[in-house]
C-alpha cells in the first residue's frame, strides 16, 4: 500500500482582508493577538490589484470540489479504498471526483460527508 507524501508544514502565511475601513484597526489588533504581524504594502500594490484566490495561477485549473474531497480524505488519514468502503461509492468514482472528471452530486456528497465527518455542503458549494 502506498503511503502519503509527507509535506513540510507551512511556516508562514499572508492574508488580505476586505471589509469596512472603519473596522481596519480592530481587525489588525485581533490578528496581532493571534501572533500575526502587519506587513506594509508595497507602494505600487493596491487593493484593486488583488485578485480572488480562485483566479490565481496556482488554483486556476484545479477542480475545487474534488480537491476539497481529497483534502478532507487526507485529513481523516483515509485512502480512496477506505473511503469507498465507508461511503459505498466505488473507488474509481472517488478518484474521478477528486480529479474533476465526475461531478460529486447531492447524493454522493451526503454519503461522503458522513464518512468524512463534514457538512455535505462543503463538497457542493464551491
Amino acid at each position: 500500500m502506498q503511503e502519503h507524501t509527507k509535506k513540510p508544514r507551512t511556516e508562514a502565511v499572508s492574508m488580505t482582508f476586505t471589509g469596512p475601513i472603519a473596522m481596519i484597526q480592530t481587525a489588525i489588533e485581533a490578528m496581532q493577538q493571534l501572533g500575526f504581524q502587519e506587513e506594509q504594502r508595497h507602494p505600487t500594490q493596491s487593493v484593486e490589484d488583488a485578485i480572488p484566490w480562485r483566479e490565481s495561477a496556482y488554483f486556476k485549473d484545479m477542480p475545487f470540489p474534488g480537491s476539497y474531497l481529497a483534502g478532507f480524505r487526507h485529513r481523516e488519514g483515509m485512502t480512496q479504498m477506505e473511503l469507498a468502503e465507508r461511503s459505498s461509492i466505488p473507488r474509481r468514482h472517488i478518484s474521478e471526483m477528486e480529479n474533476g472528471k465526475r461531478p460529486i452530486g447531492k447524493v454522493n456528497a451526503k454519503k461522503l460527508a458522513e464518512a468524512l465527518h463534514i457538512d455535505p455542503r462543503l463538497l457542493l458549494s464551491v
